[in-house]
């Protein structure tokens, strides 16, 4: 079971991550969007295609981008289609 954990809190718990180039990609469904809010970041990966972030906030802190996401990916990686990563203190846990 990979987890998410930010200043204390469990952003992500999932036994169905998706691993690539080191960074967990966890289900969209094992996300707890209460402690995420939307970033109007956006990067470009050559291979996967244009990330969005999003800020994490936890007890009134905010990591700002600590999570991004890829809402239409290259079809070489279609099946992390909204899977979330972390990164920016966020600790990931496998």
């Amino acid at each position: 079971m990979a987890r998410a954990v930010w200043n204390g809190a469990v952003i992500a718990e999932s036994d169905a991550t998706v691993e690539i180039e080191g960074n967990q990609y966890f289900p969209p469904d094992s996300i707890d969007r209460a402690l995420l809010r939307g970033s109007g970041t956006h990067t470009i990966c050559p291979w996967k295609g244009t990330a969005s972030y999003y800020d994490v906030v936890v007890d009134g802190q905010i990591s700002a981008d600590a999570a991004w996401f890829y809402p239409t990916p290259e079809d070489v990686v279609a099946n992390i289609t909204d899977y979330v990563a972390f990164w920016r203190g966020v600790r990931t846990e496998v």
